[in-house]
C-alpha cells in the first residue's frame, strides 16, 4: 500500500503548473477546466498531448479541412511545448469509420509526419466525445536535448 501511495504522489508532482499547457483561447480553456484536462503535460523531456478531434465544419462535405485544422492545432501545441512533428514518437488515432476515412486521413497526416516515422496505432470506435468528430488524434513527443 505504501508503494502505491508513493507512486501516486510521484505522478502528481509531474503535473506542476509550469509543465501543464492549457488553451490560450478563453472559451476552450474554460471548457477544459470544467471537464478537467489540459492541452498537454510535459514530464521531463516527454510531452503528452490530449486527443485533438477532427470534424467537418458546417457546410463542409470533405473531411480533409477538418483533418488539417486538427494537425495544425497539434503543431501549435507542440510548438508551445518546445517541440515539432519531428519530435513525435507515438500517434494513436480513434476513428468512427476507420475503413472509410483512413486513406484521406493518412494523406493529410503525411503532410505533417515525415520519415523516419513514429509508431502509429489506428483504432476504430463507435463514437467520440464531440458528436460531429470523425477522428481523435493523440500524440506523444520527446523534446530534443539542447
Amino acid at each position: 500500500m505504501a508503494l502505491v501511495a508513493g507512486l501516486c504522489a510521484g505522478s502528481a508532482g509531474a503535473r506542476e503548473a509550469g509543465s501543464v499547457l492549457m488553451p490560450e483561447n478563453a472559451e476552450a480553456r474554460a471548457f477544459q477546466e470544467a471537464v478537467g484536462y489540459a492541452d498537454a503535460v510535459i514530464a521531463g523531456d516527454t510531452i503528452y498531448l490530449s486527443g485533438v478531434v477532427a470534424a467537418p465544419a458546417k457546410g463542409e462535405s470533405d473531411l480533409a479541412p477538418g483533418y488539417e485544422r486538427a494537425f495544425k492545432h497539434i503543431a501549435a501545441t507542440l510548438a508551445r511545448a518546445g517541440a515539432s512533428w519531428d519530435d513525435v514518437v507515438d500517434i494513436t488515432t480513434f476513428h468512427t469509420d476507420l475503413a472509410a476515412h483512413i486513406d484521406g486521413f493518412a494523406a493529410v497526416k503525411n503532410n505533417y509526419v515525415k520519415a523516419p516515422f513514429p509508431a502509429w496505432t489506428a483504432i476504430g470506435v463507435s463514437r467520440l466525445y464531440e458528436p460531429t468528430a470523425v477522428v481523435e488524434i493523440k500524440v506523444v513527443a520527446v523534446r530534443r536535448a539542447k
